[in-house]
């Protein structure tokens, strides 16, 4: 079990800087599905910080019962990245022995036993973690700890993508933390086909807010304005969902929310800096 800010023992304190021999964390509930997590992969593909590390290695910590969402992360990151090679973590020794063996035969992707502590051979340093699904189980006061235990394994400039979904991957949220284990911007993707209402996106916020989304927090006050400028595009509904989505975000950038990644919206997707939606 992770140690809450503030109250962090000697032997907690020392994994910052080392790889632990054992791995930090629980267990995930182990759920996963195919394509469950195309919305943040390719994301992740897109990231310039993928475009630009000398040594593409992305780490799936949590990665559940089975191979299938390490090798379509791999799949999907080297269809942008060629040399891109996926690393995934699970603190369960039988679940890493079942995805060796159904990932038998494929480059790229290796499999190993690990938590927060993030252990990479060789000592090298991944350019991108991904931890969806996995603090969910835990309390938010869990997570600047986390945060902070898995950035001090990136390489310098990388990136950690943490978040949650639905369980067929329509309704998906991530934080993306800094190397510092601060965050940066909070994404929030859609299926906008028949989406009656984003404010659905309220259920699978990252742990860090999604107990924040009550009167008085930014992330309320967020939601609350992407659902009244959504119902307000209905009015160009008959163009389809992915236009009405775009006049929501216009509409959205027209009353001073610092949305980024403008060139996503087409997908469903809303980025928006941390600091707009950060707890109080």
């Amino acid at each position: 079990m992770l140690s809450t800010p503030g109250r962090r023992s000697g032997a907690a304190a020392g994994i910052m800087s080392s790889v632990s021999s054992s791995p930090v964390g629980r267990p995930t509930r182990g759920t996963t599905g195919v394509n469950r997590l195309r919305r943040v992969d390719r994301w992740i593909a897109r990231h310039p910080v993928l475009r630009r590390t000398d040594d593409p290695l992305v780490v799936d910590l949590g990665f559940g019962a089975s191979a299938v969402t390490p090798l379509e992360l791999h799949t999907r990151l080297t269809a942008q990245r060629p040399d891109a090679t996926v690393l995934g973590l699970e603190i369960d020794a039988d679940r890493v022995t079942r995805a060796r063996e159904q990932a038998a035969g494929v480059t790229g992707v290796s499999f190993a036993r690990g938590g927060f502590e993030v252990p990479v051979p060789h000592g090298r340093r991944p350019a991108v973690i991904r931890a969806m699904n996995v603090l969910r189980q835990y309390d938010e006061t869990d997570v600047a700890d986390a945060w902070a235990r898995m950035c001090a394994r990136l390489q310098p400039g990388g990136i950690l993508v943490e978040g949650t979904c639905d369980e067929i991957g329509r309704i998906v949220t991530w934080a993306e933390v800094g190397a510092d284990a601060v965050a940066r911007s909070l994404t929030i993707s859609l299926r906008l086909a028949a989406l009656d209402s984003p404010a659905v996106a309220a259920e699978r916020l990252p742990k860090a807010l999604i107990h924040r989304n009550v009167e008085g927090e930014r992330v309320h006050a967020f939601l609350a304005s992407l659902e009244r400028e959504w119902t307000r595009a209905a009015a160009v509904a008959p163009f389809g969902p992915t236009h009405r989505w775009r006049t929501a975000m216009d509409a959205m950038t027209d009353a001073g929310w610092p949305l980024v990644r403008r060139e996503r919206w087409r997908l469903g997707e809303v980025g928006i800096a941390w600091e707009a939606v950060a707890p109080r």
